[in-house]
Formats: structure tokens, sequence, C-alpha cells
């Protein structure tokens, strides 16, 4: 289970309808506006590639054991936003962020935070499952092992991340075995494993069933919702009626073009309960994104 660590060292007939059918957790309306209990927070959020303003003003608050859902039509800045969220950006050539991520309020870009650090307590799972070239085993323990984490049983730790991604059964007899093996859907669960072996408080998720078959993606979006009540849960996704089954909150982004040159900058335009954003969205950029009128 997560900790608090205290410092850092496809478009269907009738879209609403459909979408509102599969809306996650019938307890939604009874969610506050605004996450009570922010576990991260966004304020002023500005990211540049060099000259290009990537991304706007951003203000997002993300609430303990929640998942909240980012979506959007292509190039409106989602997976940037995400990427901020633990410093990822830090690793793209001529990227500057500006504003403040806050977690547990502490700014994660203040000078002196250890972006490794930051990325222990935060973990990411990537759109394409990326597992390393080495056995199932050693893909859970690497983690733990380069950071430095104390555990009293490697094994014991391995099999912990394994049960928590809902893969220990499927593979605890061939544990030695390459990860290169696995089915795509197995090897994005076993990358869900491997980011929670280290313990993180947060994960984020860019587009996680992407490349993946529905019978997989079934998997996963009900991994996420078990996963809920242990972690803070942030996804990226094109797929709306993902987003409305698995989310409580949602984050509705689009691109504005600058006349001038034509570069498209992201903007946030919405942010609610994922139940309220659906059936009745305060913008009409929103209404239109998932009714199908555009994007």
């Amino acid at each position: 289970m997560a900790t608090t660590p205290a410092t850092f060292s496809t478009r269907p007939k009738d879209p609403q309808e459909d979408l509102m059918t599969s809306v996650a957790g019938e307890d939604q309306g009874t969610l506050p506006e605004l996450p009570p209990e922010p576990v991260m927070e966004a304020n002023k959020l500005n990211v540049f590639y060099g000259d290009f303003h990537a991304v706007h003003d951003v203000d997002l608050r993300f609430g303990k054991n929640e998942i909240t859902a980012l979506i959007g039509p292509s190039g409106c800045g989602k997976s940037t936003v995400l990427r901020c969220l633990n410093r990822m950006n830090d690793l793209v050539a001529g990227a500057r962020v500006e504003g403040e991520v806050t977690y547990h309020g502490k700014n994660i870009y203040d000078r002196g935070v250890d972006p490794i650090a930051v990325r222990t307590h935060i973990g990411m799972v990537f759109q394409k499952p990326n597992p390393f070239p080495k056995s199932i085993f050693d893909n859970i323990a690497y983690g733990p092992r380069v950071t430095g984490m104390k555990v009293d049983s490697m094994d014991d730790l391995v099999e912990q991340a394994l049960r928590g991604a809902a893969l220990w059964d499927e593979v605890k007899d061939k544990l030695k075995q390459s990860a290169y093996g696995l089915s795509g859907g197995q090897q994005q669960r076993l990358c869900i494993a491997r980011t929670i072996a280290t313990r993180p408080d947060v994960i984020l998720m860019d587009e996680p069933c992407s490349a993946l078959d529905p019978i997989a993606t079934s998997r996963i979006e009900d991994l996420m919702m078990e996963l809920r009540s242990d972690y803070t849960i942030i996804i990226v996704t094109h797929n709306m009626q993902q987003a409305a089954r698995v989310s409580d909150r949602t984050a509705f982004f689009t691109a504005k073009a600058d006349e001038t040159t034509g570069n498209r900058t992201g903007l946030l335009v919405e942010f609610d309960r994922t139940k309220t954003l659906f059936s009745n969205p305060s913008d009409r950029r929103t209404e239109d994104y998932i009714s199908g009128r555009f994007g």
C-alpha cells in the first residue's frame, strides 16, 4: 500500500446516451465539485518546447484514491500535462515548465527536488507495454534495487506486486522466464506491477489500453478500479467510454491554433465529476466533443 512521504530526496450512434449508461460508480453524484483531499495540484501550468507554447494555464486537483481521466482530441496537451506530473518532460530536449505542480503541498519543480525521487512516488505506465529484456522476476525487482529500497524479502515484494496487478496466478511458475514471452495484456499488467513495486502514491497511465484487445482492455480497467483503493490514478485516454467507465472525475482539453503560426496550444476547458461532465457539461466545446461534433 502506498505511503505518503514528508519530503522528496471510438464514436457511438448516440454518444451521450451510450456514455452515460457506462459512467463509473453510482455514487459519483455525491462527490464534491473539487477533490477535498488533493494529493497533487497543477497551478497555472504552462509547458513550452523551445518557442512553442504547448500547454497554457492548466489548473487541476487530483483527489486521493480517485481516478481522474484526461480526455480531448489529439494535440490538446493531455499527455504533455501527464508527463509534467512526474517530471518526465525533463527528459525532452528544449522542454520548459512554468507554474507549479505540487505533491502533498510540495512543488516538485522546486530547486533541489530530485526528479528520480519524484518518479519513485509518482509512477508511470506508458501507452505501449515496455517490459525490460529481463526475467519476469527481475522486471519487478529492478525498481526497488536501483532505488536502494529496503525490503525484508524481494521474493515477497515481487509476489505482492504481481498480486496487486492481478498477474501472480498466471506467472508464478515462470518467474525466471523472459517477460517478452507474455501476451500484450500480460506485459502491460507486468508494467503496472513494476510500477507499484516501488510503492508509489500516484500512478500515471498514458493511454495504457490503446495497444490492447478488448479482453485485455477490460482486465486493465478492472485492475485500475481495484487499485484505486490504494492509489491515486491519473489516466490519459482517447476512449471516452473508458473514461466514463473507470474515472471519478474527468478533465476535457482542447487546442487553440495561433492565427499567425498555426501552432496549437493545449487548453483545459472543463474539469468536473465524470457523471456531470458527460451528462451536463458546462461548456459548449465539451458537449460538442462528447457528442462527436468534432475531434
